[in-house]
């Protein structure tokens, strides 16, 4: 280690008078300065090298086992962590020969720092043990030592090594200038000091590593492997319909008293989980549809297990459908009535304009031939214009009249409406052959819960009764 920073007050002293220069803070990247010049003399001790962690302990393995009521010795305890390593000691200081009269501040070598201790390992984890066993009694000849393994030791720091002292503290050197006797002879005299090295820092000790956890039961009530929940499904409607679907979902509850069940002196977590309850429910399609099957088998729906053990239905957004859940003990149906595809409720078409004045009448088509399922309401906008807006846009359109359309003017004849437009509440002269006009139907089309809206604009010039 370099001298800077290391040297405190000195002093230089003249036949006359004495000066005491200034004293710089310590700064251990700049250094100070002196009043004299600072030189070391012999070497440094090594620092020590910091001890190696302690390894963690693996966890050991988990275990499943069919009791029978035979005695049974069984070890899941989790292994010791290691010790972390201890730190070497710091070097002592090489402390060589101090310079002797000179005419520099001197600094002596400073002990090297201990090596800091190695954390300990953490212990592993006890393995968790799952039972399998028709009678509770089975369980008092099973011993468990699923205890977790021990934390590892830290590792002790190093102890510093030792700095070298000064042999002569501070020594002083006579300057003289002229000659005796001549009026400008003048002699000063300069003191000089050593700093002794600094004792080098005992490293750190580790820090200890963490207990291992013990292991935890389960015990479940059966002779055979318990199965996997599936709580929830999305299936094709062929398969619901031809197969069925069963829904599981295993009850389980937590307890306390896991080392009373076991034979005694058992080391295992006295919280234990249990099988309560293992459900399972079965679900089937009724299609009592008049449509097709064939054309909704490929849908998927989603069917999941509720808290109350009852199974959901969830369908598809395109996908409108009016039946009935039927819920009974273990089994639960689902009975179609009607079925149809979102996108059909809004397949209506104009077929355009007849007549004029109160005998103008509007017809839509319903393309997809739905609408002996679909209830229907229309709102109208019927707006005119003096110029021909089949065409080309026209912007001096002026709206004639606003609303719904009465039941009593709306007629459906199979997959045909037809909107008797001149009896809603318009003036004459708005119905006029030759005029321009905009009509803006928005049908509301209603099945079995499930609403959408369509909007169809026609553009015409009314003609002459036909």
């Amino acid at each position: 280690m370099g001298v800077l920073g290391k040297i405190s007050l000195f002093t230089v002293f003249f036949s006359s008078f004495l000066i005491i220069p200034p004293v710089i803070p310590f700064n251990a990247c700049s250094g100070i300065a002196w009043g004299a010049e600072i030189k070391s003399f012999g070497t440094d001790g090594q620092n020590g090298q910091s001890g190696q962690p302690g390894q963690n302990s693996q966890n050991a393995d988990n275990m499943t086992i069919f009791s029978d009521g035979s005695p049974l010795t069984l070890n899941l305890a989790g292994r010791d962590g290691q010790s972390g390593q201890n730190g070497s000691n710091g070097e002592t200081a090489n402390c060589g020969n101090q310079p002797v009269n000179v005419r520099y501040n001197v600094q002596a070598p400073d002990g090297g720092n201990g090596g800091n201790g190695g954390n300990g390992g953490d212990g592993g984890n006890g393995g968790s043990l799952t039972i399998y066993a028709t009678d509770p009694a089975y369980l008092r000849q099973i011993y468990v030592n699923a205890a977790g393994g021990k934390a590892g030791q830290p590792g002790q720091g190093g102890m510093g090594g030792q700095g070298c002292l000064c042999e002569n503290p501070y020594w002083t050197i006579e300057t003289c200038t002229g000659k005796p006797g001549d009026p400008d002879y003048r002699c000063t005299t300069a003191e000089f000091r050593c700093q002794n090295g600094r004792n080098g820092t005992n490293g750190l000790n580790g820090v200890a590593g963490r207990e291992g956890l013990v292991g935890k039961l389960t015990l479940i009530n059966l002779d055979k492997p318990l199965e996997t929940d599936e709580p929830a499904a999305t299936v094709t409607m062929a398969t619901l319909k031809d197969k069925g679907y069963i829904l599981s979902r295993n009850i389980w509850e937590t307890r306390t008293g896991a080392r009373a069940l076991l034979a005694s002196g058992s080391i295992i977590d006295d919280q234990y989980l249990a099988l309560v309850e293992r459900l399972e429910r079965s679900f089937i399609l009724v299609w009592n549809a008049p449509q097709s099957f064939q054309n909704f088998a490929d849908q998927k729906i989603s069917i999941s297990l509720e808290n109350n053990q009852g199974i959901k239905v969830d369908l598809p957004q395109d996908l409108w459908i009016e039946g009935t859940t039927q819920q009974q003990k273990n089994f639960t149906q689902f009975i179609v009535y009607n079925a149809m595809r979102s996108q059909d409720a809004t397949q209506l078409e104009s077929q355009g304009l007849l007549g004029n004045r109160r005998d103008l009448k509007l017809t839509l088509v319903d393309k997809a031939n739905q609408s002996n399922l679909i209830a229907t309401k229309f709102k109208i906008s019927y707006r005119t214009t003096q110029s021909d807006p089949r065409f080309r846009p026209v912007s001096d359109y002026t709206t004639k009249y606003e609303g719904e359309i009465p039941e009593d003017l709306i007629s459906l004849d199979g997959n045909k409406f037809t909107i008797n437009v001149g009896q809603l509440p318009i003036n004459d002269r708005d119905l006029r052959s030759g005029l321009g006009v905009e009509i803006k139907l928005v049908g509301t089309r209603s099945f079995a819960g499930y609403t959408a809206e369509q909007t169809i604009t026609v553009r015409e010039v009314l003609g002459p009764f036909k």
